[in-house]
């Protein structure tokens, strides 16, 4: 399907005029690296080819017109004079608020426009439809109105759209590899520094997402719950942030800790580590390596962070079975249902598929949805 073509059809149809230009923001798979973002730590995503496409063309009043195509065309339209106020009946009208409202405290001079957005980033799978959808409202206004933001200021103002207009306390992740991802390539980011570390995927290998369609009930209270934890975590060992726990300072303090909030910080103490081992092992192709370090990550996620369901660890089990040491897999996202990740080789990816098909909704009673991507660019105007 070719989506910029739809979103500029529907826009000439809804507002009676031509698009200026399309915006094509990518949504994210992280590979590992789960929870660690907000704790200053080190995540390795990378962009895929699934995407928000977002038609604008300039306004010469103040109004702000937005279509919101796969919300069964809900429209919403605000002021750039008036504060802006959450919507409480439409959650995507608020990720384009938001964006807006950071703008505006930032001092950004906006213009008013028509906007409509379309995309095929799965909602509520853990593959970020939510960064893609504000990363690529900030590009939009940094294009129309020439200001001139360079790709991380786009990211932290994505992320402030949803933290503080939102109301979900995530970390930097998401936004930060929808506005900066490369073609072919994860990024390793230093979530402290926002430092970018380029990581070659092999072409003979393939990233594989898997929605468990779980419905996801819980994930914002449960998240920001998580995010306590691991404040409260690094308060108890005097530190800012549990970036700068090590392994041996966690062990050596883990019997003085509250028992769950020390299972917390063991997840995000090794998970760190983890992670910049895996960025070795995936520039080196060390495929028995990331299996490893994988199947590591999401015990760590089901048994110290309890961010898993029983679903999800079904179908971990169901593509582990097949690919044993020859591919790695776990679940990503912030939890309580959303995807797996999986990476394989090419020519396994069949046989990955009709294991899927054949066992998972034989044990869980839901049908799976497979997205299979190479790493892609980060957001651009087509």
């Amino acid at each position: 399907m070719n989506f910029e073509h739809n979103v500029r059809n529907a826009f000439s149809t809804h507002f009676s005029r031509d698009a200026a230009f399309v915006v094509r923001a990518p949504g994210r798979v992280n590979l590992i690296g789960e929870h660690t973002d907000y704790n200053e730590g080190f995540v390795l995503p990378c962009a895929i080819e699934y995407a928000t496409y977002i038609a604008v063309a300039p306004r010469k009043d103040n109004i702000v017109n937005v279509l919101a195509l796969d919300c069964n065309n809900e429209t919403d339209q605000f002021l750039l004079t008036q504060p802006l106020e959450f919507h409480p009946e439409q959650s995507w009208s608020n990720y384009v608020r938001g964006v807006v409202s950071e703008l505006q405290k930032l001092n950004y001079q906006l213009t008013g426009c028509d906007i409509c957005i379309t995309g095929n980033v799965p909602q509520g799978a853990g593959l970020s439809s939510s960064a893609a959808l504000e990363v690529g409202i900030a590009y939009a206004f940094n294009h129309l109105c020439e200001l001139f933001i360079d790709r991380k200021q786009i990211a932290k103002i994505a992320q402030a759209a949803e933290n503080n207009f939102v109301g979900c306390n995530c970390g930097i992740m998401d936004q930060l590899i929808s506005a900066c991802g490369k073609q072919n390539q994860a990024l390793g980011i230093d979530c402290r520094t926002l430092d970018l570390i380029e990581v070659t995927i092999a072409p003979e290998m393939t990233i594989m997402m898997v929605n468990s369609n779980v419905k996801r009930g819980l994930v914002d209270s449960e998240y920001n719950l998580r995010r306590q934890q691991c404040d409260a975590g690094a308060k108890a060992l005097g530190k800012t942030s549990l970036r700068d726990v090590s392994i041996q300072e966690f062990e050596q303090q883990k019997c003085f800790l509250d028992p769950q909030i020390a299972k917390r910080i063991e997840h995000i103490v090794y998970e760190n580590a983890r992670t910049l081992n895996a960025m070795q092992a995936f520039t080196n192709n060390d495929v028995q390596q990331l299996s490893k370090l994988m199947a590591e990550s999401h015990g760590s996620m089901r048994d110290l962070f309890e961010i898993t369901t029983s679903q999800i660890d079904t179908l971990v089990e169901i593509i582990n079975n097949v690919l044993g040491i020859q591919g790695g897999v776990r679940m990503t996202g912030g939890g309580f249902g959303g995807c797996v990740v999986a990476f394989m080789p090419n020519d396994m990816v069949q046989e990955v598929i009709a294991a899927i098909r054949s066992e998972y909704q034989a044990k869980t009673g839901l049908r799976e949805s497979i997205y299979i991507s190479l790493p892609a660019s980060g957001v651009c105007v087509l």
